[in-house]
This record gives structure tokens, C-alpha cells and sequence, in this order.
């Protein structure tokens, strides 16, 4: 006769209890995000956000979602796990903010083949020092352990980003015209994209050993600097530049009848970006439609104020430059 074997949802690869003692022990870390208008605690269904509305007369709620991508190898090939959480909250903060909209909270999901506290607790880390960085609040996640759908060791990770704008105030690049000036913010290096290719072109020695602490430096955010410039000056457009790069960022800004020209030699391209080229033999015109170059943020001004600009993003520590200017075409970047 057969034995029965008793069965549990922890012998089944799921351990309930360990993820319970991780939410608690997150909870003080997550807490160091909290903005006034965060309700309730940690841990609940859902998040609660109060917005002050006072000074709106009409809101318009922006939204975002966004993941790391294949970054995410060079974390667990080198063990590194707390910049990669910065690098998902900053893809998400860094798309609300090109409409003009402040974020405001920020929910994180993780799914894991086995729960490991101390990784997780090193992207925790890097999440609530992103969100700081944005001025949001980290109110709510979600950390699913998926056997058999992840091997142990693997993992992913998504985010999702909510900001408030005034509607009069929505930056959608419509007041654009000919002869505007592209103004360049510098990065901090590869962000979030094009590293499959990356993988391509290093070693796993050099990937884990020299390489390391370059490859893996974090997204830069740039939604506080750039709502403290939007008080005294008109911004016309935004373009984050991630994946797609120039050519396929910019065009998603500009209105009909507008191109864009970039010049290249306006700003210093970081020493990675022509590393990558020389050590992969890549054309120029992929370099600029892959990587971004060491510009992570296009601002489209009025010529009149393009220097103001500049200088008012220097001295909050942000590195800018005028790059191009626009012309007219039909939504396209030519590289000058």
C-alpha cells in the first residue's frame, strides 16, 4: 500500500512565513519614504495617497511602469543587488516628470523562484533611496515567490510610478516651434538600457571584476532638479532617453512639422560609450539609437532663455548642454 505523503505549501517551494518576517523587517525602510499625504501602514491590500489638491484647479493624474531589464544579469553575476533598485524607480519617476507631472507614490513588484531575504532586502534599499531622491513615497509592493516559473536564484522586477500635474500645465511639446534649442542633461552612464548588447561585448570575469562598479551605477533621476527649474522657466518638452536613444525618443515629443538636429561634439561623450564601441566594432548611428550616450534627458526651450537654463541646472549640481536645435521636417533626429 502507498504511504501518503503530507504535503505543505513550504515543501511545495512557497515559504509564507519567511515572507511575512521580510515585510516586517522592510517596513522601517520603506517608512523613511513617507510623504504627508501617505495613509495607513504597510503591509495592507493596497496603498492609500491623500493628493493636496489646493493648489490645482483642475489635476490630471499621470502614470508610469517600467522594469530594469537585463540589468538585472550584471546584479546577480556580480552579487550587487541595491543599485538596481534606484535604476527602477528612476525609469518610472523619470517618465512622469517629461509631462511636467511631480510624482507623487510608488509600488515595486518582485517575482522570485525562492524568497532570499538579504537580496531582497539590498533592492529594498535601493528603492527607498530612489524614491527619496524623487521626493515619492514607497506605499505598497508586492513580492511573489514562484516556483517553477523561476529557477532559484532568478528574479524580475517592475514598478509603477503615479504623479499629479495641473492640466494648464501639461508639457507635451505642442508649443514647440522652429528654432527652439535641445538642451542635453548629462547622465550618469548606461542607466537601464542596451545591456543585452553590453553582455555581448565584455567578459563575465570583466563584468564581475573592473567593469562592475560602472556597468551597475545607477540611473540618474532628475524629477526634483527639473521641477525646481520649471518654476522660473518654461520647458517646452522632455524626452527621456532610454531604450531607442535619440531617434527613438525625441520624434515621441515633437509635434508635426518639427525634426530635430543634434550636433555632435556639443557635449563630452563618456569614455564607456566609445569602450563599447571600439570593443564591439558598432556603427555610430546604433550607438545613438541603443545607448544614450552620456545625455540621459532632452529639454526643448526657447532660445531666448536656452543659457538661463543651463546655468540654473548647474548650479543644482546637474551637468547640461545645448546639443541641437530644431528645424523643419516630419518628426525625425538627424545626427550633425
Amino acid at each position: 500500500m502507498r504511504k501518503l505523503v503530507s504535503l505543505t505549501y513550504k515543501k511545495a517551494g512557497v515559504d509564507i512565513d519567511e515572507a511575512e518576517d521580510f515585510i516586517k523587517r522592510i517596513t522601517p525602510l520603506i517608512e523613511k519614504t513617507r510623504r504627508p499625504e501617505v495613509l495607513g501602514k504597510i503591509g495592507g491590500f493596497s496603498g492609500l495617497f491623500s493628493p493636496r489638491l489646493d493648489e490645482f484647479k483642475n489635476p490630471v493624474i499621470v502614470s508610469s511602469t517600467d522594469g530594469v531589464g537585463t540589468k538585472l544579469l550584471l546584479a546577480e553575476a556580480t552579487g550587487k543587488y541595491d543599485t538596481v533598485g534606484i535604476d527602477l524607480v528612476a525609469m518610472c519617476v523619470d517618465d512622469v516628470i517629461v509631462v511636467g507631472a511631480e510624482p507623487l507614490f510608488f509600488l515595486d513588484y518582485i517575482a522570485c523562484g525562492k524568497l532570499e531575504p538579504k537580496k531582497l532586502y539590498e533592492l529594498m534599499k535601493g528603492m527607498v533611496r530612489g524614491c527619496k531622491e524623487a521626493g515619492c513615497s514607497l506605499i505598497g509592493g508586492e513580492t511573489a515567490e514562484l516556483p517553477g516559473l523561476y529557477s532559484k536564484g532568478k528574479f524580475d522586477l517592475a514598478g509603477f510610478c503615479v504623479g499629479l500635474v495641473e492640466r494648464e500645465k501639461i508639457i507635451d511639446g505642442s508649443r514647440c516651434e522652429k528654432g527652439d534649442v535641445l538642451i542635453g542633461l548629462a547622465s550618469s552612464g548606461l542607466h537601464s538600457n542596451g545591456y543585452s548588447l553590453v553582455r555581448r561585448i565584455f567578459t563575465q570575469e570583466e563584468i564581475k571584476g573592473k567593469m562592475a562598479k560602472e556597468l551597475l551605477r545607477p540611473t540618474r533621476i532628475y524629477a526634483k532638479k527639473i521641477l525646481i527649474v520649471l518654476k522660473k522657466m518654461e520647458i517646452k518638452a522632455m524626452a527621456h532617453i532610454t531604450g531607442g536613444g535619440f531617434k527613438g525618443n525625441i520624434p515621441r515629443v515633437l509635434p508635426s512639422g518639427l525634426s530635430a538636429v543634434i550636433r555632435k561634439g556639443s557635449w563630452p561623450i563618456p569614455p564607456l560609450f566609445r569602450k563599447i564601441q571600439a570593443r564591439g566594432k558598432i556603427e555610430e548611428s546604433e550607438m545613438f539609437r541603443v545607448f544614450n550616450m552620456g545625455v540621459g534627458m532632452v529639454l526643448i526651450v526657447s532660445e531666448k532663455i536656452a543659457s538661463e537654463v543651463i546655468l540654473s541646472f548647474e548650479k543644482l549640481g546637474q551637468k547640461a548642454w545645448m546639443i541641437g536645435k530644431l528645424i523643419e521636417g516630419e518628426r525625425k533626429v538627424y545626427l550633425e
